[in-house]
């Protein structure tokens, strides 16, 4: 078994209010969860207005595909919001 994750840290300096925030983070973690079938919830800074940290994981039988499954989750993000990416860090384990 093959767990393969990210972890991508936004910067949105257009939002105002934490109402903005969770607006712009289920709208981005829903759309992603719908495409490619993986888990993603907002997992760090939630009481900060404009930082946003996104995690998205996956479960499979194959390395290669889980590793491919997160890039393109990851280019999908960066491609997909108006917020800044600061950093992404991604992992992948087998156990």
């Amino acid at each position: 078994m093959v767990i393969a994750y990210a972890k991508i840290k936004l910067y949105a300096e257009w939002v105002q209010s934490l109402k903005d925030k969770r607006s712009m983070v289920k709208s981005l973690t829903e759309k992603i969860k719908n495409r490619f079938n993986v888990s993603a919830a907002e997992v760090e800074c939630e009481d900060i207005h404009q930082t946003a940290v996104i995690a998205v994981c996956c479960v499979s039988n194959d390395k290669v595909y889980a590793e491919a499954l997160i890039g393109r989750v990851v280019n999908y993000i960066e491609g997909n919001t108006d917020a800044a990416t600061e950093n992404v860090y991604t992992e992948v384990f087998t156990v």
